[in-house]
């Protein structure tokens, strides 16, 4: 949230195939409206920085993106991203994305709280070694979590941060454990009984809960001055 630099997200997003971006709209941006595309939903123009051009140098001095608007709780939240054609990218979909963004910090946990036990510090003492465990912690992550998309897209209406990880993490470690001991010819059918559990392992559904920015009053180190009598 936040994060707007448009020559670091065109360089990202040009340095490979099928990559795009899906922020906030910043607040005082400005922009040209080149087409509308439905109701709320616009091709814009931006202009990227002189700054952003010098340390950029493939960065074009105008920028397409797709600004996506809706209104949510009364208020109008407006979210720019690079996917601009609607037919691949429906509006609906991109506003039902980037309302799952926060599900990221879960993971973070995830990994923090159960693959590592609440460890608060790596094993390894070496940097090479430590950036060898993080990635292995990554994977680990990623692959578990892949087998949950799995079994969450095999029922209906369930996403797959919908799976449990604490548990389902458990099970499927304890399951393709015993892979290698198993006959090639078997794994197939431990897969789809894996894929079968999927029910056992869905969250209830979360509270829609909504609560207002608020900041905490400062405390004071001296006494209120109160208005002298007359």
């Amino acid at each position: 949230k936040g994060f707007y630099a448009l020559g670091l997200l065109h360089h990202w997003q040009t340095s490979g195939q099928e990559k795009h971006w899906l922020i906030p709209l910043k607040k005082d941006a400005q922009y040209k409206v080149v087409q509308k595309l439905g109701k709320g939903d616009e091709l814009i123009e931006l202009k990227v920085s002189p700054q952003a051009r010098r340390k950029w140098d493939s960065v074009p001095e105008i920028l397409t993106a797709r600004l996506v608007s809706k209104e949510v709780n009364e208020k109008t939240v407006c979210i720019l991203t690079s996917m601009s054609d609607p037919l691949r990218y429906p509006k609906a979909d991109i506003v039902d994305l980037y309302s799952h963004r926060w599900e990221i910090e879960h993971g973070f946990r995830e990994m923090k709280q159960h693959l590592l036990n609440n460890e608060l510090t790596l094993r390894s003492r070496k940097p090479e070694l430590v950036e060898q465990e993080l990635w292995g912690v990554v994977l680990a992550y990623n692959l578990l979590r892949f087998m949950m998309t799995q079994m969450a897209y095999s029922l209906k209406g369930v996403e797959p941060y919908q799976i449990g990880f604490k548990q389902a993490s458990l099970y499927l470690t304890a399951q393709l454990s015993i892979l290698p001991a198993v006959a090639p010819g078997k794994i197939p059918k431990i897969l789809t009984e894996i894929i079968h559990m999927a029910e056992s392992f869905v969250l209830p559904g979360r509270r829609k809960r909504h609560y207002p920015r608020a900041v905490k009053k400062k405390p004071q180190r001296y006494a209120l001055r109160l208005p002298s009598k007359a």
